[in-house]
């Protein structure tokens, strides 16, 4: 069995004339990349822990000590431990950064699938008329909403809906919808026009059934893959929007806010905005590193 496997697999590699691709094992970078993943989610999960002291009020030790066997992050300029207040900081960004991706990529892709179903006919892949006007419409604003920067999208959300660290994810999640919308339809349109989508029209099945049974559990794939990738992205808005002022209030624990109050002591302490922002730069590049390693090897396996 596995000679013949094997000479169908060299024959067809001489046939097409390229060799087969074949999943890449996970190298060191893709092990580093977990366990910060995994640190991180400890933190959020379980931040008492790791950290036993007050990440909110003021405490007795001298504020902006350095880095020390003792305050591994030092102190910030009120005398709160600096690496109680980023490990407990985890849990705000890691959870507004959830809920942004989560309201996106929902949204985003009821949006893509309606566009790319009204568009599809029933056993074809395109429609005659080239498109209906429920999808025109929905990516008439998709355009819309990809033309406008994404901070500048958000920081008018946050104006409409008020302060807050709540707001301020559902800001960020809306600047994600565009995006999984346009991917949502294009697989979609891809699905509905394969061999497998015509058979199940032509043995009777109903719209609502092969959309449902079929076109969308294969359409899928894709859309989590960006959802793993625009966690990290979440992260960075999140920050970016706290470090403005617009996202949790003061003294809450969260990254960007933990650097935006050591910013007007950088040049005497630098660990209060050095060590929050590295927190952020691993998490961020380890997420990212880890949604590309299984986008590839997804694909490889396809």
């Amino acid at each position: 069995m596995t000679t013949k496997l094997t000479s169908r697999s060299s024959l067809r590699s001489r046939l097409t004339g390229r060799s087969l691709p074949r999943p890449q094992k996970a190298g060191w970078g893709a092990v580093v990349s977990g366990l910060i993943v995994v640190i991180a989610l400890a933190w959020a999960f379980v931040p008492g822990l790791f950290a036993s002291g007050d990440p909110v009020n003021s405490g007795s030790t001298a504020p902006l000590l350095p880095p020390s066997t003792e305050h591994w992050f030092g102190t910030d300029a009120v005398g709160r431990d600096l690496y109680t207040r980023v490990v407990w900081g985890t849990r705000q960004s890691l959870l507004g950064a959830l809920v942004a991706v989560l309201l996106g990529m929902i949204i985003g892709t009821l949006l893509g699938v309606i566009a790319g179903s009204s568009r599809a006919r029933r056993g074809s892949g395109t429609d005659g008329r080239k498109g209906s006007w429920v999808d025109t419409l929905i990516m008439r604003i998709v355009d819309v909403l990809l033309a406008i920067p994404a901070l500048l999208l958000s920081l008018s959300v946050i104006i409409v809906l008020g302060y807050g660290s709540i707001n301020a994810a559902i800001a960020v999640g809306i600047t994600n919808v565009a995006m999984f919308a346009r991917l949502a339809r294009s697989e979609v349109l891809g699905v509905a026009s394969s061999d497998y989508v015509e058979a199940a029209y032509a043995s009777g099945g109903t719209r609502a059934s092969v959309l449902w049974r079929h076109v969308l559990p294969n359409s899928l794939t894709p859309v989590l893959a960006l959802a793993a990738l625009q966690f990290g992205s979440a992260i960075l808005q999140l920050s970016t929007l706290s470090f403005l002022g617009y996202g949790a209030p003061p003294p809450t624990p969260e990254w960007g806010l933990i650097i935006a109050e050591g910013r007007d002591f950088i040049a005497t302490s630098w660990w209060l905005t050095v060590l929050p922002g590295l927190a952020i730069v691993l998490v961020v590049l380890a997420t990212n590193h880890l949604s590309t390693v299984l986008r590839d090897r997804e694909g490889a396996r396809s």
